[in-house]
């Protein structure tokens, strides 16, 4: 029953999202970008009864997936601005994502 739930909520979030940045481009992006689907996983990892250790462990992830995240839509970005189609653009960000990804595990386990 969660996973529906979950999929219902997630899928209007989406919907609503899509359709603010549809009139308005800046500001749905805005929108976009606020942690809603950081606090959703959040709320539905405690509503199923995960430890507050797993909650911690995946905000800590989400901080660091946030630099290679900002990477990969400034590449996008860069890529559309220069009129290059949109899946190619994505196939850049996220093969910038990926290689940011890469190098940051290597250097957090080097580190720790």
């Amino acid at each position: 029953m969660y996973a529906i739930i979950k999929i219902f909520t997630s899928a209007i979030i989406i919907g609503v999202i899509t359709e603010v940045a549809r009139r308005f481009p800046t500001q749905g992006g805005l929108i976009a970008a606020l942690p809603i689907v950081s606090l959703l996983s959040l709320i539905w990892l405690n509503v199923q009864g995960e430890q507050v250790q797993t909650l911690s462990k995946f905000a800590y992830g989400v901080v660091l997936g946030i630099p290679g995240t900002v990477i990969m839509l400034l590449i996008i970005g860069v890529a559309l601005q220069h009129s290059i189609h949109l899946v190619t653009s994505i196939g850049l960000g996220i093969i910038g994502w990926l290689v940011y990804i890469f190098a940051q595990d290597l250097v957090v386990k080097h580190l720790f």
